[in-house]
């Protein structure tokens, strides 16, 4: 019988090549279409398949209007978050981009008092502390210029984090059908007003609509897999296989795009790993109260 963590493993390599693919199809992409377009048509990727797959499920009844100001406040940060970061990948390496994203989860530790009622303890705090160092390191503010890129790729983790506060508020009434679908359909209403605000959308060619289609089913197979290794296995165990994400990364932009392998963006995100892990595992020995 395979082990649950040899299971996990192999739907985080799911994961991990998805992310890839997506960031390689977005920054191709960004040549003919701005992030808004990227994201329309992304989304309406995303609707085919999510309420293709919930109909032939039968899950669609669980699509409901009683957690509709959540979902569409979420999808507010999620779309922003997702629009900064396909803007990060055009114009910073790749691997800084996934350095500073891995600071999402360090963002959600401090601001999970403030919004889910959680507590502040030494062990979050200590965590931070080792993440902020991290992202002190990738970015060496003094030592090379702060451009755009990282300024918007930190924004991203930040978004992303105010999204993973509210996805755990919504997972405690709503099923996965219903806030796919409220993620997918909110997301193509956005991009279609911000892309067509100037009366112009790129449309695609057939060039284009292939890396078009890629980017949205990258973009849910990554998720699926990753919800997957984490129902599979504990996150002590999944995200040390998650972090295998930035030196392939690294490895890809230098073959692909002919990026610089830069030393410091590693020694930052194992900080910014090391505090999350540390966490993680500060929290899973904790003990249980049993009833």
């Amino acid at each position: 019988m395979t082990s649950p963590t040899l299971k996990a493993a192999v739907w985080m390599i799911g994961s991990i090549v998805s992310f890839s693919f997506m960031a390689v199809a977005g920054r191709w992409l960004a040549e003919g279409y701005d992030t808004f377009e990227i994201m329309l048509y992304r989304s309406i990727t995303g609707i085919l398949i999510v309420f293709a797959v919930a109909g032939s499920l039968g899950t669609l009844k669980q699509v409901t209007r009683a957690s509709a100001p959540v979902q569409i406040i979420r999808n507010l940060f999620h779309f922003a978050g997702q629009n900064l970061w396909f803007f990060s990948i055009t114009v910073i390496p790749l691997a800084q981009v996934f350095a500073l994203e891995f600071t999402s989860p360090i963002w959600i530790l401090l601001l999970s008092p403030l919004f889910l009622g959680e507590r502040l303890t030494r062990p979050r705090v200590f965590a931070a502390i080792l993440g902020f160092i991290g992202v002190l390191i990738v970015t060496r503010p003094g030592a090379t210029p702060i451009s755009m890129g990282v300024v918007t790729a930190a924004l991203a983790a930040l978004c992303f984090a105010f999204t993973g506060i509210l996805t755990k508020r919504l997972t405690r009434t709503e099923s996965l059908t219903c806030i796919l679908a409220y993620l997918t359909v909110t997301q193509a209403v956005f991009g279609l007003i911000c892309a067509g605000y100037d009366g112009d959308i790129a449309l695609p060619t057939a060039e284009s609509a292939p890396l078009l289609g890629l980017v949205g089913l990258a973009g849910l197979i990554a998720h699926f897999c990753l919800t997957k290794a984490l129902s599979i296995a504990p996150a002590t165990v999944v995200m040390p296989i998650d972090f295998v994400r930035l030196p392939m990364i690294a490895v890809v932009g230098m073959l692909v795009f002919g990026e610089v392998l830069d030393p410091w963006v590693f020694v930052g995100a194992i900080l910014i790993f090391a505090g999350n892990y540390y966490n993680i595992w500060s929290e899973t020995r904790k003990p249980q109260v049993s009833g």
